[in-house]
């Protein structure tokens, strides 16, 4: 007779789990800064939209804020690109990266090692944090010095920010690490993931006026959380008039929160159910 013995893992501290995680979080931005296609198609992305536009549309007058000044190409894009770093930084490049590693073998290595899942998840929220915050920065840097984007001054502008900002990046990166079990192979995951991130940005208010689109592909695009990041974005950097062109001709901050909210906890839900270190169908 033979007995066979399980071996389990004990939970590690609380403490060094979190050591582990934060350790991973500067192992994750190096390997994002140094897959080129990953810093063109995510970081720098739309920061070349911003520039194509506010270039394409430079003769064309968007309004004018209450005193008077035009709003350019360039002041009317910069929360639209804000919105879509954050989806491209978290949602898109998350999903990417996690599926390549798990049909590479990368996710079944760590799974079998003493690294808690809880660790690799702050390693990668870590990096897209990183990432994304750097990515804003040169954003708002470029729209300022390239375009004479005028930013805000008023310090609450800049708290809606903030918020919506640290919100808006962490459920993209959640519902990416959820998504990232969508492509059955690292292979497909571009093909499966850019058509969605693509369509989202269309119907959201990011290249396309929101306002000009129809009633109900508005109310549509309600129902995912790029529209509210958009709108929240909008609040910031754009005059308090062009409210009215927004679903109930208000910015609706609360709207923003409470629908972000919502999908951050749907993607912490779905990340508990779905990810795993190897797929079931593998």
């Amino acid at each position: 007779m033979s007995a066979t013995t399980v071996m389990t893992t004990p939970p590690l501290p609380a403490g060094r789990t979190l050591r582990l995680g934060l350790s991973r979080v500067a192992y994750e931005v190096r390997t994002y800064f140094r897959q080129g296609d990953s810093v063109f198609f995510t970081f720098l992305f739309p920061l070349v939209f911003l520039t194509i536009f506010s270039v394409a549309f430079s003769n064309v007058n968007f309004g004018k804020d209450a005193a008077g000044h035009v709003v350019t190409a360039a002041d009317y894009y910069l929360p639209a690109m804000l919105a879509a770093g954050l989806l491209l930084s978290g949602l898109q490049n998350m999903s990417i990266d996690i599926a390549g590693e798990r049909s590479d073998g990368t996710l079944k290595r760590l799974g079998g090692s003493p690294l808690p899942v809880f660790s690799y998840f702050i390693g990668k929220i870590g990096q897209v944090l990183v990432t994304g915050l750097l990515q804003a920065a040169l954003l708002i840097l470029v729209a300022a010095t390239a375009f004479g984007v005028r930013l805000p001054s008023d310090p609450s502008r800049w708290l809606t920010f903030a918020w919506v900002f640290l919100l808006g990046v962490t459920t993209c990166a959640v519902l990416g690490i959820a998504l990232s079990a969508l492509p059955r192979t690292g292979k497909s995951a571009t093909a499966v993931i850019i058509p969605i991130t693509l369509i989202l940005q269309f119907i959201s208010g990011v290249y396309l006026q929101f306002n000009v689109l129809p009633i109900w592909l508005q109310n549509f695009a309600s129902l995912f959380p790029l529209k509210w990041l958009a709108q929240g974005m909008r609040s910031v950097f754009l005059p308090d008039g062009f409210a009215v062109l927004e679903n109930g001709h208000e910015w609706n901050l609360t709207g923003v929160l409470i629908a972000t909210a919502i999908w951050l906890v749907v993607g912490l839900v779905l990340c508990r159910v779905t990810f795993r270190w190897i797929r079931k169908d593998s």
